[in-house]
């Protein structure tokens, strides 16, 4: 029998009641209330055959420590002392916490009655397609699945009476909607709050957290994990500053079963072993240079808030990023000095389909030069636009050596660092939700001779994230300074000499000064 069936705390959540449910079933899960460690050995089926856990013995042992620990908290009486249990996890990539969130949202859902909790994430993309879809994973594979109703966004109590007392949400933070867990409370009872990819969530979210933990004889369980990309920040404050009242756990990824070690040695080889990069994704150590995002949400937010005058006497340039796997986009975008326009985006296999509408965007945009992303399938389109007597279009490899070898490993993060100068420096971006995404989403770290080292479309795919084509159209638009020919500058000089002439201001005389 479990040691929680003898302990008798003064706060008792309310026991499951068994007339609702097989009896026989809630009363082997009620002996698991204080014992989550216990109750993860007991309500998925490790090791049974046809199982996806067939091969799985339990959890791996940094899981196993924290869910214990936990159970040792509650048993010990944590909650008549009126301590909020914190753990904070910052890991390596792959380590398996979403797959501890969910056991810890089974088991405190499954285990008291009346149960109140929320996850949160650093996006609400990270919410809905990573955490809560391995919620999913394991509620379906657990004991009690009939127990509860999972939606889209919550975790809800069958029995009747109790849909709106006994519920997990899934809720999504924004500088606008700060207050979500304001109202989160669950007096007398059991509070679950989690924050997933934790870094990354503002101090304003932090803070109204804290003042929702404030019931009294209350089962009160804050968890927060993440990949510790900032040496600042409330998150980075849980290991520094606040680390007396928070327990605190850092997994690197290499002592961890099942982790998929040739792409964690890719890592290592590319960015180095004491890299920021190497650091975070695979020590789960807090970087040096604080965070490891390239380009800053707030600049991006600024450039497409941003209006754009003067550009028009700017040469034009096509940037042109090609598909190189069945689910990546091609892209196209239009530049002209700091004005971009928005995208044009296609899923075209076939590449001379795709040179046709990059031809129809010349004709449209009569761009002084293109450039196109060639590397790869790339140099298909480069030939037959050129079979099309388009001159201005150059082919561009990223993979090549840059022209400033002394800050930049590749061409490819030296045209990334190109769009974050311009950017900062007065570029105008169309509000484009998916063109933010890929503008902030990768990472960057440091070789042995401390160049930057863009983060790649296929370590962005390791991390389950998109690979960025809208942003690599935009960066690869920075190749070469694009001015305007001298045919164009021959127009421009008419017109304005014409106006001028129109309005009495002797035109050519005026020009000329």
């Amino acid at each position: 029998m479990p040691a929680s069936v003898l302990w008798r705390p003064k706060v008792i959540p309310k026991r499951l009641d068994f007339t609702q449910m097989d009896p026989e079933l809630a009363a082997d899960i009620g002996q698991f209330t204080h014992d989550p460690f216990g109750y993860v050995m007991y309500c998925f089926p490790w090791g049974k055959p046809g199982t996806i856990l067939a091969k799985k013995r339990g959890p791996r042992a940094w899981q196993a420590k924290i869910l214990k620990r936990i159970g040792e908290k509650l048993r010990a009486g944590a909650a008549d002392a009126g301590e909020v249990i914190r753990e904070a996890v910052a890991s390596g990539h792959g380590v398996g916490k979403s797959a501890l969130v969910s056991w810890l949202i089974k088991w405190a859902m499954d285990t008291c009655v009346d149960t109140r909790g929320v996850v949160t994430a650093n996006t609400q993309t990270q919410l809905l397609t990573k955490t809560w879809p391995e919620l999913s994973k394991w509620h379906n594979l657990s004991l009690t699945k009939a127990w509860m109703n999972l939606t889209a966004t919550a975790l809800i109590s069958n029995m009747p009476g109790h849909e709106k007392d006994w519920r997990f949400d899934a809720v999504p933070w924004s500088q606008t909607n700060t207050e979500a867990f304001a109202g989160l409370h669950n007096e007398g009872k059991r509070l679950l709050l989690i924050f997933d990819e934790a870094s990354a969530i503002i101090p304003k979210v932090w803070e109204v957290a804290e003042g929702a933990l404030t019931d009294a004889d209350t089962e009160i369980i804050w968890c927060v994990f993440g990949n510790p990309t900032r040496n600042t920040g409330d998150f980075h404050g849980c290991f520094h500053k606040k680390k007396h009242v928070w327990t605190c756990t850092q997994v690197d990824s290499r002592t961890c079963e099942g982790i998929n070690l040739v792409q964690i040695n890719k890592w290592i080889r590319d960015y180095g072993e004491d890299s920021d990069f190497v650091r975070v994704r695979v020590r789960g150590v807090f970087p040096r240079a604080g965070s490891l995002q390239f380009i800053a949400n707030d600049d991006v937010r600024a450039a497409m808030e941003r209006p754009c005058q003067g550009y028009e006497l700017q040469g034009k340039v096509l940037g042109v990023d090609v598909a190189r796997h069945g689910d990546d986009q091609s892209c196209i975008v239009r530049r002209q000095g700091r004005k971009v326009w928005p995208m044009k985006r296609y899923r075209i296999r076939d590449l001379m389909q795709l040179a046709s509408r990059v031809a129809e965007e010349i004709e449209a945009f009569q761009p002084d030069m293109v450039f196109v992303d060639a590397t790869g399938m790339g140099w298909g389109v480069v030939d037959r636009l050129h079979q099309m007597g388009y001159k201005q279009v150059v082919g561009v490899q990223v993979g090549e050596k840059p022209h400033d070898e002394s800050r930049y490993r590749k061409l490819r993060d030296e045209l990334w660092g190109r769009l974050r100068d311009a950017i900062l420096d007065g570029l105008s971006l169309p509000d484009d939700p998916e063109l933010e995404t890929d503008l902030t989403a990768p990472e960057y770290g440091f070789d042995d001779r401390q160049r930057y080292v863009m983060e790649s479309k296929e370590d962005m795919k390791e991390r389950g994230l998109a690979s960025p084509d809208a942003a690599d159209a935009l960066a690869v638009s920075y190749f070469a300074p694009v001015g305007p020919t001298r045919s164009k500058r021959e127009t421009w000089r008419k017109r304005i000499s014409a106006r001028a002439k129109k309005q009495g201001k002797g035109g050519a005389t005026a020009l000329s000064r």
